[in-house]
């Protein structure tokens, strides 16, 4: 992947568990080959709705 824009990087600001690999996920690019994803246990999302 490309190095995040400002655009993504302030959409990133507000994630939970943000780590410096941290990406949008509609930045992925699919492939063919074996792929791991994490998805955070908390959302922001998770904590507006009080789960």
């Amino acid at each position: 992947l490309n190095p995040p824009d400002e655009n993504e990087e302030d959409l990133l600001d507000r994630a939970w568990g943000l780590s410096p690999q941290s990406r949008l996920s509609c930045q992925a690019i699919v492939a063919r080959e074996d792929l791991v994803i994490e998805i955070p246990k908390y959302s922001i999302n998770h904590a507006k709705e009080n789960h």
